[in-house]
């Protein structure tokens, strides 16, 4: 049993506690992981505020870190092969909050990056055998997608991890897992077109700026209410910036005035239902693909004109940029490394764990 230091958030609406915990050796197939860098993401200030489903308190946020591994359960090393290689204790890793059994038919599926041990389909709130890793003052606590990165000590079932690069800087590659894979893929992955919007310049948004330019769109259009964000989104490649304040008339209304006839690809990159049809119907009104990125709040709904789908509008949705996780994060990883992009830039401050409370004010206020 490891006693460490942990972010833990004991009832919703609550602020983080710095708590020292316990952490239980891996059982097998498990892998237990140094966490040594995380990024805070909007998904976990979701979890604070009580807006994702099925998730249980008291919990350990966090689910974009890197770290080292200490020790593995029975039959990792034997079984556990990752490209033919074996995680071992020692190995810099990438905790996945998108696991890839690689058993289930969506794994199977190479047109997938699914799989039904995620949280969509089964509740990641304690590991897979219904048991925590966890105790705080005698307490249960419950895990976060598994990886609860807000730990400096985790135990992750083996094909929630990816083995990456030695050479890798943990304190950079730890946003590649989630906001970046899922901005940079969402754009590579679905845009083909000259022209696109961006609604949300967070770290996602900014990240599907890149993936934008990347796939060799002519003109990216970025949409935010905070106006100190678009310096940020021109360096990463838009060529426009608009604040829909800035406007009496609604923001669809706005862009499809200054394109003709709508743009051939826009992404939503808010979680706020109401952004989700201006967003579609800012698309070119047959030829437009609309992808929804930002995570809404459970139970959000949204009315939408059916006559914008029905004239040819393709709506759909994305889980992690469309990457089987498992087999991407390394290659992602090796394009850093490369120097293919360039994610250094999505960062904004860094704080010890101590100060996590002030990382999600910062968060909230756009900073």
């Amino acid at each position: 049993v490891i006693r460490c230091g942990a972010a833990v958030a004991w009832a919703v609406g609550k602020p983080l506690s710095v708590e020292e915990v316990e952490v239980a050796p891996p059982k097998a197939g498990e892998v237990h992981v140094k966490i040594v860098a995380t990024g805070i993401c909007c998904t976990d200030e979701h979890l604070l505020e009580g807006c994702l489903p099925d998730a249980d308190f008291p919990v350990i946020p966090g689910h974009e870190g890197a770290g080292i591994v200490k020790s593995v359960g029975e039959g990792v090393t034997s079984r556990g092969t990752q490209n033919g290689m074996c995680i071992i204790p020692g190995d810099k890793v990438i905790p996945l909050c998108l696991p890839q059994c690689g058993e289930c038919s969506f794994c199977l599926n190479p047109k997938s990056n699914y799989c039904l041990k995620s949280h969509v389909s089964e509740p990641q709130n304690l590991l897979p055998d219904k048991t925590s890793r966890f105790t705080c003052k005698g307490k249960r606590i419950h895990h976060f997608l598994w990886v609860s990165t807000f730990a400096e000590y985790t135990g992750i079932p083996e094909y929630a991890v990816a083995k990456i690069d030695a050479a890798a800087p943990l304190d950079k590659v730890c946003l590649l897992v989630c906001e970046f894979s899922t901005g940079y893929g969402t754009a590579i992955n679905t845009t083909k077109a000259p022209t696109c919007t961006v609604f949300g310049l967070g770290g996602v948004g900014l990240s599907v700026v890149m993936g934008c330019k990347a796939a060799a769109a002519s003109r990216i259009i970025a949409v935010d209410i905070n106006k100190d964000k678009f310096a940020r989104a021109k360096e990463l490649g838009a060529t426009d910036s608009i604040s829909p304040w800035d406007f009496k008339k609604p923001i669809e209304e706005v862009l499809t005035e200054m394109t003709g006839y709508g743009m051939d690809d826009s992404f939503k990159v808010i979680g706020h239902a109401d952004t989700m049809a201006a967003a579609l119907a800012s698309c070119n009104i047959n030829t437009g693909i609309c992808v929804m990125v930002g995570v809404p709040a459970s139970g959000s709904a949204i009315s939408v004109d059916p006559m914008l789908l029905l004239c040819g509008h393709t709506w759909k949705g994305t889980l992690l940029g469309g990457w089987k996780m498992r087999d991407f994060i390394p290659k992602l990883v090796s394009s850093y490394l490369e120097k293919k992009f360039n994610s250094d830039l999505l960062l904004t401050h860094t704080l010890p764990i101590a100060k996590v409370n002030e990382g999600f004010e910062l968060l909230c206020a756009g900073k």
